[in-house]
């Protein structure tokens, strides 16, 4: 058997890890546990447009699909069901998220807001208004993404330039084009907010 120099030999070597691999549980840290959950439906809470729904789901179904099958809020647009298109854009805790792409058991204890809970006091909200106005739709289905992604868009910025309000939609679609309608809604939209008649 060859020794190196120092007399130390490979299986020496291999010995000594199988002796440090044979130590005592108790002598390395034990993995963390995880809980897990399902596969079967579990209960859940969703806070949604100011109520609270309790809810019985399987952990795989997404916040889109609870929101369109089990609440029957149909105004988020399951589109291309892959987060690239903005259709399914709604409000977790005040930023833009595409619903497709979030697990309905990640959305417990945020508040989640609906193109549905927009307008409020029987009047639509500016946003609602302005796309309407400025015909900014055409088959709408986009539609109440844009709306929730100018929303998020204009509380962080209020006073928005015409590019700005170009780059802050960029996560959106419009397979119709109407892209110039929906600027001119949004930018006249952020006039009136700011104005305070509705914000």
């Amino acid at each position: 058997m060859r020794k190196d120099k120092k007399g130390f030999s490979r299986r020496s070597f291999l010995q000594g890890v199988g002796v440090a691999a044979a130590a005592p549980a108790g002598a390395r840290a034990a993995p963390p546990r995880v809980a897990t959950v399902g596969p079967g439906p579990v209960r859940m809470a969703l806070r949604v447009n100011g109520r609270i729904h309790s809810l019985r789901l399987e952990p795989r179904v997404t916040l889109l699909e609870a929101l369109r099958d089990s609440l029957e809020l149909t105004g988020a647009k399951k589109v291309c069901d892959r987060g690239a298109c903005g259709s399914c854009t709604v409000l977790l805790d005040g930023h833009p998220v595409y619903a497709c792409g979030v697990l309905a058991i990640e959305a417990q204890g945020k508040d989640v807001r609906t193109i549905e809970g927009l307008a409020g006091g029987g009047r639509l909200h500016p946003l609602q208004a302005s796309f309407v106005e400025h015909d900014a739709l055409q088959c709408g289905f986009c539609t109440p993404g844009f709306v929730m992604a100018a929303k998020a868009f204009l509380d962080k910025h209020p006073t928005p330039t015409t590019e700005e309000i170009r780059l802050g939609l960029g996560g959106n679609l419009c397979r119709c084009g109407t892209y110039l309608g929906i600027r001119q809604a949004v930018a006249e939209a952020a006039r009136e907010m700011k104005g305070g008649r509705r914000a």
